[in-house]
Parts: C-alpha cells; sequence; structure tokens
C-alpha cells in the first residue's frame, strides 16, 4: 500500500539527510538532533505500520501511522510531525477510494491546523508556516484536481516556503540556514510527492545554507533558555489536558501537547524537570519519560570533588531512607507522589565523589536521574544510573554493591541485582476504576506486580498472601517485606507464617519503610 511505500521511504530518506538538518539546528535551542528525532519518530510509525498484516485495510493502516508516530515522537519536530500524520489520517483513513487532489489539500490543511493548535505559543518561520505553505499552495483553484499534481505542489509550496524561513527569525537570519524542522518536513513531503508519481529523484536535498547568506561570525554563544527538555506520554482524560497546558505554559516554553481519547504526548523546555513531570502525574500517569539536559557541554561546569565512589538513593519514606544510609548509601529525600528537584539531585550526585552510582527507585524519578547524571558528567565524574523501579530493587542492588570492586564491574553486579529481583505492592484503591483484573471501588485493597493489578479484595492481609503466592510462583529465593505507615500491626506476622507454612524454603527479610501510601512493599530475589 502506498501509505507503506511513502512512511518507510521517508524514513530511510531521513536517514540519509539527518546529519545535514541536525546541523541547520539552532531554533528552538541548538542541541543538533531535529533531523535525529524526526527519523526516529518516522522510524517508529514505519515499525507500526510493518507490525500489521499485509491486509490490514486503509482505515487501520492510517491509524497505525498516526498511533505510532505519537508513540514514538522524539523531540519538539518529532511531536508536531506525529500531528500531521494524524491530520491526514483523519481526512484519508476513511475513503474507500484513493483521493483526488482536492481531498488531498483538505487533508493537509486539516493537518496543518491540528500542528498548529498543538503549539502553545506558535512561531513563524518553523514547521508550522512551511506545512500551512504546502497546504495553501495544493489549495482548490492553485493547482489541478489531480493526485498527482496536489502532491508535486505541495512539495514545491514546502520547499519555497523553506527558503524563506531565514529571514522570518532572527536566530535563523543570525545563523545564515533555514529551519531544520521545516526542512525535514519538506524531506517527508518531496517523498510523498515521489510515492503518488512514481518520480523518485536521485537524492533529497537538504539546503546547508539560506542561499546568498554569508556564514555566521564565529563567536562564542552563552547558553540561553530553559535547561531540559521533558517528555513523556501521558494516560490522561481529555478535559485534565487543559490545566496541564496552563501550568507547563508557566513552567517554561516550547511547549507541545498533542493525542486525545486518554493518551497524550507531552513535550516542553523547562529549567524544572520535576516539576514538568509531577505537573503530569497530577493530571493522569506519565510513562515512557524522557529528561534531556540541553546546554551540555556549555559554559563552566562544576566540578566532582574527587572523593572517591558512592551510592545516591532517592526514596519519599524516613523508614526506607535509614534502611539505605544503614546499607551505606546516600539518600536524597522527595515529597511523596513527587519527584526530587533536578538540580538537588545533580548537585548531590557532584557532591558524592567522582564514581557515583545512583538508585532512583521510582519509574518517573529514572529519567530524571539519567538527565542530572548527564549533568554531574560534565564535571568530570563518571556517574552510571542503575534503573531501580522500586525501593526493594534498590535495596538488593545496595546488598552486592563492592566498594573495593572496579566501577564498572560493580555497576554491573548492581545492575544484575535489581534486575532479578521482583516487585509488588499493596495499594488502596481511592475510586472507582476498571483494572486489568476486573472492577475496584473506593476502599478495595489491591496487589500490584510491577504495576500491574493482579489481585483486589477487602482483607489486606488476604490479598497480601494472593500477591506473594503469584510472585512466587516462579521461585524465589528471598522475600523482602517492607511495611508502610497504615499497615495493619500483624500483617508481617501473618505473612511470615504463611510462608514458613506454604513456602518453607524461601528467606524472609522484614523491615520498616514508613511509606504512607502502600501498606506493603514485596521483593522476590
Amino acid at each position: 500500500m502506498a501509505v507503506r511505500r511513502w512512511c518507510r521511504s521517508a524514513a530511510e530518506a531521513l536517514g540519509r539527510t539527518r546529519t545535514e538538518i541536525d546541523a541547520l539546528n539552532v531554533f528552538p535551542v541548538p542541541d543538533g538532533d531535529t533531523g535525529t528525532n524526526l527519523h526516529l519518530t518516522v522510524i517508529a510509525a514505519a515499525d507500526a505500520l510493518d507490525e500489521l498484516p499485509e491486509a490490514a485495510d486503509a482505515p487501520r493502516v492510517w491509524r497505525a501511522l498516526a498511533q505510532g508516530a505519537l508513540l514514538g515522537a522524539r523531540g519538539n519536530s518529532g511531536v508536531i510531525l506525529s500531528q500531521v500524520f494524524r491530520g491526514l489520517a483523519d481526512v484519508l483513513g476513511p475513503l474507500e477510494a484513493p483521493p483526488d487532489g482536492t481531498v488531498f489539500a483538505a487533508a493537509l490543511e486539516h493537518a496543518s491546523g491540528l500542528a498548529r493548535g498543538s503549539v502553545e505559543h506558535p512561531v513563524e518561520g518553523t514547521i508550522l508556516s512551511v506545512l500551512a505553505e504546502a497546504a495553501s499552495a495544493c489549495a482548490p483553484g492553485t493547482s489541478g484536481t489531480g493526485l498527482a499534481e496536489a502532491a508535486r505542489t505541495a512539495a514545491g509550496g514546502a520547499r519555497r516556503a523553506l527558503g524563506r524561513t531565514t529571514a522570518q527569525l532572527d536566530v535563523l537570519a543570525r545563523n545564515g540556514v533555514v529551519d531544520a524542522g521545516a526542512a525535514g518536513l519538506c524531506v517527508v513531503l518531496d517523498v510523498l510527492a515521489a510515492v503518488i508519481t512514481e518520480e523518485y529523484p536521485e537524492r533529497y536535498e537538504v539546503p546547508a545554507r539560506a542561499a546568498g547568506t554569508p556564514p555566521p561570525a564565529e563567536e562564542h554563544q552563552e547558553p540561553h533558555g530553559p535547561g531540559y527538555e521533558v517528555m513523556y506520554l501521558l494516560d490522561a482524560p481529555d478535559d485534565a489536558v487543559h490545566a496541564l497546558r496552563e501550568k507547563l505554559d508557566v513552567l517554561g516554553d516550547s511547549l507541545v501537547v498533542v493525542g486525545g481519547d486518554g493518551l497524550w504526548n507531552v513535550h516542553v523546555h523547562v529549567d524544572d524537570a520535576g516539576a514538568a513531570i509531577e505537573a503530569g502525574m497530577a493530571a493522569g500517569r506519565p510513562h515512557r519519560i524522557r529528561v534531556t539536559y540541553l546546554h551540555a557541554g556549555a559554559g563552566e561546569q562544576p566540578q566532582a570533588p574527587h572523593t572517591g565512589r558512592a551510592v545516591i538513593a532517592v526514596t519519599a519514606a524516613d523508614g526506607l531512607a535509614a534502611l539505605f544510609e544503614q546499607c551505606g548509601a546516600r539518600v536524597v529525600r522527595r515529597e511523596p507522589g513527587t519527584v526530587p528537584p533536578l538540580a538537588v539531585l545533580a548537585e548531590a550526585i557532584l557532591a558524592a565523589g567522582d564514581e557515583v552510582t545512583v538508585l532512583p527507585n521510582e519509574p518517573e524519578v529514572l529519567s530524571l536521574a539519567e538527565a542530572a547524571a548527564e549533568r554531574a558528567r560534565d564535571g568530570g565524574a563518571r556517574i552510571a544510573v542503575v534503573p531501580t523501579k522500586a525501593s526493594v530493587q534498590g535495596m538488593a542492588a545496595l546488598a552486592v554493591h563492592d566498594p573495593l570492586r572496579r566501577f564498572g564491574e560493580d555497576v554491573i553486579e548492581m545492575t544484575r541485582a535489581a534486575g532479578a529481583t521482583r516487585f509488588g505492592h499493596l495499594e488502596v484503591a481511592e475510586q472507582e476504576a476498571v483494572t486489568s483484573v476486573g472492577l475496584c471501588q473506593p476502599g478495595d485493597v489491591l496487589g500490584l506486580i510491577e504495576g500491574d493489578v493482579v489481585t483486589i479484595g477487602a482483607d489486606v492481609a488476604e490479598v497480601a498472601r494472593n500477591l506473594l503466592d503469584r510472585m512466587l510462583s516462579g521461585g524465589g529465593e528471598l522475600v523482602t517485606l517492607i511495611a508502610g505507615t497504615h499497615a495493619p500491626p500483624s500483617l508481617t506476622g501473618i505473612l511470615e507464617g504463611h510462608l514458613r507454612g506454604d513456602h518453607p524454603d524461601v528467606e524472609v527479610g522484614v523491615y520498616g519503610g514508613g511509606q504512607e501510601r502502600y501498606p506493603l512493599l514485596i521483593g522476590v530475589e
């Protein structure tokens, strides 16, 4: 089908031109990754199409294209391009026959409107204005009525608009370049025209510098603008997104929010990455969180004190903090239901030593820890983030930590121990919700394994027993039980008795964690 050919060919064309597009990238931040981000976004869409059966009908193919781009979008331009795919899918997907030029023009116009509407503060001289020009160029009355002619005209209009971007944005004019995102869009539209007309060029052109513009004078540029790019997918009701946009707009810039029907892709540049993640947590469930430090290598960087090796653990609970400290870790505290400020975490890493291992202990903290580590590495320290998603995984990693081993070997052993630890917890439902095992009501006790609800009940001890049995069904040698503030006093004793009777070969460790939200944390090694 033509859609599959277009997407895969566009991915290949962006792969060949991404370095040239990266070199144009000076807006909104000069981080040199726009071509790479567009390439990865289209690859994600192409991979989604590859998963469909060959006999899939057109509506399903278009939906997969849009959904794949939404889930895999990278960077500001990648998120906007996902809206282009969605807009085309909205109009062209339901058609039973190939579109004519008029319908194609309407689809491109719809895509342009969606893309512009997803950006909180649209700027001219970018991918948005080039997309609008492409749609206008093939509008009814400005080109032929055939699909091939409309596609050629749209691509040509985009190319002409691309050349004008230099004069529309001061930062582009100062650097003598066209907009990088717009250049990538031109490649995508050129490929679309080639697939429709079956007229393939030898190569897809990316202008190195706007025609007639002299190279910029060499000068030192201090970093400007927010320090971090935050991206995440968000499971949230549609009516929660307006408030999220308002919160994020106050925090930073380059805000783009796309999606719908409960699934959103959020992109923003901020100085406080933690606050941006917390805004998502208030709106729904953020996941696939990515935090990127935008000014790596720029300016004077703080230096590590070179005081040896250390482990940093992040936690919100007093008891867990004490446990980590007893095991030799330095603790960075966060408030329950939040993430630590990125600057605080980065400073703690830098102050800890010149070889530091970080244990995030929550999925939402993982990407934040990666960004803090990247910032600390600029100070000359060796930093490793062990991807612990639960406190019991952090404790398992600390149990095998050996400061006398070489740093790389120690990180490998800690990562292996964390990965070998299954984690679960009990939680009390606050509202009615549909789970993977049925409907839960407020006050029900939920048993979760690695984030998925596997059992529901009214009695804490009974749900805990069921959860333990499920976690041990695949085997296990050591069970760790960490009681929370609201756990019944007899809970751990009941569970120890259950394990002695039903799983006599399992070793058990019981601790008080002091966590507020979860009555019990469970680890199985």
